[in-house]
């Protein structure tokens, strides 16, 4: 018996795919136009080919930009998934405690990027901030306007307040799912904590792992919103990430090629990097 093919199906999902045309692919193709033309304003546009292009991938302050990204991401990375698992790993799994527990963990979630940065700004500042008044207090030189690496300590505090919920959520789902008898096998055996962990729940949690991972490097390699408002980039360029350099370049410069050829570049860099992340994870997976 043939099946029926119903292509009145297509119907309902064409709103929802001139949605995304509109929303996506129309002003990523305005991005492509410009990085490839120029204008002298007026609307008048010329052929400029791969010159942005050229221009972005020869200039250091790009370089230095994405070697930011790179650092921070990787700090992120190995802060955030380590330190996820043990909370999900300490957190109960019955009883009133996991409502509260799940709640407390969602909270930071809920919060705007722009309010985060915004509580930081203040929370870090040496005169009426509850951090940074405490270490000055304590005697440490804190002060993350005037100085690099206080900056990128505050950054990075910041982000491991802000997204390490994420990462505990989904790590907690994955533990949850992990039938009792399997716990109850171990006991007879007499696994240790370690060998239950080793062989029964990190290979469990490899498929949210996987999902925590791409997305919080995918998250922290397009970081904004949140240093823009703390530190503007600042003190100098040091937290200058491509993202805001990208915005500086055009809206403050108003140079509209090279910001369309660099946003271009930018997102093959995060295509590219977390295509990289899930072979790599994926691959390990199937050979344990």
């Amino acid at each position: 018996m043939e099946k029926t093919w119903n292509n009145k199906a297509w119907f309902m999902v064409l709103p929802v795919l001139l949605l995304v045309a509109f929303s996506a692919v129309i002003p990523l193709m305005t991005v492509v136009n410009y990085s490839v033309q120029d204008t002298f304003g007026n609307n008048v546009f010329f052929w400029n080919g791969s010159d942005w292009f050229t221009e972005i991938l020869e200039s250091e302050r790009f370089w230095l930009s994405m070697v930011r990204n790179l650092i921070f991401s990787a700090i992120i990375l190995v802060i955030e998934i380590p330190l996820g698992i043990f909370i999900a790993l300490n957190m109960p799994k019955k009883g009133w405690g996991v409502p509260v527990c799940l709640v407390l963990m969602a909270l930071p979630l809920l919060i705007p990027w722009n309010v985060v940065g915004t509580i930081w700004q203040v929370f870090g500042r040496i005169d009426i901030g509850l951090l940074g008044y405490t270490l000055s207090a304590l005697g440490f030189d804190y002060n993350y306007v005037n100085d690099p690496t206080d900056a990128w300590v505050t950054v990075i505090l910041m982000d491991v307040w802000h997204w390490t919920s994420l990462v505990v959520l989904l790590c907690y789902a994955g533990l949850v799912s992990i039938p009792d008898a399997y716990y109850q096998a171990a006991k007879i055996d007499g696994a240790s904590r370690w060998a239950i962990f080793r062989y029964i729940q990190l290979p469990k949690m490899n498929r949210v792992l996987l999902i925590a991972v791409l997305l919080r490097f995918m998250d922290s390699f397009m970081i904004y919103t949140e240093p823009f408002v703390v530190t503007g980039g600042g003190p100098g360029n040091s937290t200058t990430f491509m993202s805001i350099d990208l915005v500086k370049i055009a809206v403050g410069q108003f140079d509209l090629g090279p910001a369309a050829a660099m946003s271009i570049i930018y997102f093959l860099i995060v295509l590219l990097l977390s295509w990289v992340f899930y072979t790599v994870m994926t691959t390990v997976d199937a050979e344990g």
